[in-house]
């Protein structure tokens, strides 16, 4: 009888850590099988002006783009190439870095001008300013415009485009020896036959102005400055870059049907490129 209950006694601790486990291997499983976090997209935003005096003023303004799912340090660098010495790119990390460099222009405008400053006839408002904005992310592509601008006396103002494309895929800034192998001249070629298809928007007094009138070179380089669509390969060019300031900045397409039997067989595919 003794020997009968120590028996049912065991089965039942048996049972019991059996159905623990059970339950355990359930919160298991379903850890293992929860989905990937979206990639999402926010943006935070500074504008804001100091008057240095009553003939100076001084404007900072700033967009960037924030990515809080993406985690991977190198890309995140190569995202972020212009805010040199961040290292938190959470969103109050970048807001943190913006309200820093915003303290940091205005003070150096203020220690730079203390020579001059008296000299100035008219008012005058400097300004500095990055923007980011976002051109497409499809396929594992992340397509980024930075727009920088400043005024700091003169005549007008300077601005210039940076525009680069991430592989979301492959954790990594993409080359245009990604894209295509075309030979150097031949897409030389290509982008002076292609410099009037988006016309920049000049005119003068005879009307439109087209953009190869106001080259001031004699053969356009590829540049790294790039983007792309399901139709076209885009070359974007800053003012004074390969056109007097007057063109503004440039945009010149070259179809995937120009370039084929140079596109990398991975990117057409992602692309789906016939």
């Amino acid at each position: 009888m003794k020997n009968k209950a120590v028996l049912i006694l065991f089965s039942a601790t048996f049972l019991l850590t059996a159905c623990k486990k059970t339950g355990s291997d359930k919160v298991d499983t379903k850890t293992e099988n929860k989905s990937p976090e979206k990639f999402t997209i926010d943006s935070l935003k500074v504008n804001d002006s100091v008057k240095i005096n009553d003939k100076l003023s001084v404007n900072y303004a700033s967009k960037v783009l924030v990515f809080p799912t993406l985690k991977d340090k190198a890309l995140l660098d190569s995202i972020y190439y212009d805010k040199t010495g961040i290292t938190d790119y959470s969103k109050q990390g970048l807001q943190n870095f913006l309200n820093k460099d915003k303290a940091e222009f205005v003070s150096s405008v203020k220690e730079d001008s203390k020579e001059w400053i008296s000299d100035i006839q008219n008012p005058q408002n400097w300004e500095a300013g990055s923007f980011m904005k976002l051109i497409s992310q499809n396929d594992d592509f992340l397509q980024i415009e930075y727009l920088h601008t400043s005024y700091q006396g003169g005549a007008h103002g300077n601005y210039s485009f940076d525009t680069r494309v991430f592989d979301l895929k492959n954790k990594k800034k993409l080359d245009l020896k990604d894209i295509t192998t075309i030979p150097k001249a031949k897409l030389e070629e290509l982008l002076m036959k292609n410099i009037d298809k988006l016309p920049s928007g000049t005119t003068d007094t005879d009307g439109p102005v087209k953009n190869s009138d106001m080259l001031l070179v004699d053969v356009i380089p590829a540049n790294k400055d790039f983007y792309f669509d399901e139709k076209n390969l885009y070359f974007h060019y800053s003012p004074y870059e390969i056109a007097a300031f007057a063109a503004g900045d440039i945009v010149i397409p070259v179809s995937w049907k120009e370039l084929d039997g140079t596109i990398e067989l991975e990117f057409k595919k992602r692309m789906k490129i016939n």
